[in-house]
């Protein structure tokens, strides 16, 4: 079964409007993960969004704090969160080219360590 698809209403749909159509399924996919869980603060939602401290930096630059509700942005303060999350790139899956595959070459560690990191022995 599948999830009820939440139609986008207000500042998000102005500014899904405002995008070249073929970037209107990559904001869609931003506007789903944010308004997800409607009531949740924004940084909560941009940490589990955006890699590292973008959200958090995002927050600050858009003059937003922390606790801030997806229901409070502006069409101009969407098209900017787009912006910063489709220039962050987003993490890859794993197996996947330049991912965190398993014995790719550009990460030889099957072990779940750093690069060079060595696993603590365990003594029995």
């Amino acid at each position: 079964m599948s999830r009820p698809h939440r139609t986008l209403d207000g500042a998000p749909t102005t500014a899904r409007a405002a995008l070249p159509e073929a970037e209107a399924a990559a904001f869609d996919r931003l506007a789903g993960a944010v308004l997800a869980r409607p009531g949740a603060a924004l940084g909560a939602v941009l940490r589990a969004t955006l890699p590292g401290t973008a959200g958090v930096r995002w927050l600050r630059t858009a003059g937003l704090p922390p606790t801030a509700r997806p229901a409070d942005l502006t069409t101009e303060q969407w098209l900017s969160l787009y912006r910063c999350w489709s220039g962050a790139g987003h993490a890859p899956s794993p197996g996947a080219p330049g991912g965190r595959g398993h014995g790719s070459p550009a990460h030889p560690s099957a072990h779940g360590h750093a690069p060079g990191a060595m696993a603590i022995p365990r003594w029995q």
